[in-house]
């Protein structure tokens, strides 16, 4: 697949810039990585890393997947399958460090309570997650930022699936009251009862 113009890899659909990443051609990589760059790093700082931590192993997962690139099939997005990527390589970090045991072992309730939206200023997801205890944060977003199912969470923290579900449901029900629009508030064109 030589032949393709740096500046026409911009126009590539993913699966198209896949194949020529598996031909090597590095610099349709690099296009990925631009691409999904940033959505990696959020979803590393939602599961709890810090800003140079995120960075780190983002950088790490795109550098696995650059020489993984041939076991993509596009079933799935590119973006789905390398935050799947960094989500393992942050756990497995965790896990090195036994920051990953301290989660497991810390109770549902550690951080501050749920606090309903006013009026006076917006809560967005990154905030609501902050609500969250550690274990719970780390679930949510391993189940809906990684795209990983209960039972693959379950494994990759080392937590028995009914662990996972749990934190899952107490963080969801968390970040749903934390997220509702409250009385009168208006948010994206909806209005509230008042």
């Amino acid at each position: 697949m030589p032949g393709v113009k740096t500046s026409s890899y911009a126009s590539l659909h993913d699966v198209e810039l896949c194949a020529h990443a598996a031909a090597g051609e590095g610099r349709a990589f690099g296009e990925l990585a631009r691409r999904h760059g940033s959505a990696v790093r959020y979803l590393l700082r939602r599961m709890g890393a810090q800003a140079a931590e995120a960075d780190d192993v983002a950088q790490d997962a795109f550098l696995t997947a650059f020489q993984r690139i041939t076991e993509f099939r596009g079933e799935g997005t590119f973006a789905g399958w390398v935050k799947r990527i960094a989500a393992r390589q942050y756990l497995r970090r965790l896990q090195k460090e036994r920051r990953l045991t301290e989660l497991a072992a810390e109770g549902g309730e550690e951080e501050g309570e749920v606090v309903s939206a006013s009026a006076d200023h917006r809560i967005d997801l990154d905030e609501a997650l902050k609500a969250l205890s550690k274990a719970e944060r780390l679930c949510v977003s391993l189940c809906f930022g990684a795209g990983l199912s209960h039972g693959e969470a379950s494994e990759a923290l080392n937590l028995p699936l009914g662990t996972v579900k749990s934190h899952v449901k107490r963080g969801l029900e968390k970040l749903r009251a934390r997220l509702a629009p409250t009385d009168g508030v208006v948010l994206e064109g909806r209005r509230g009862n008042g």
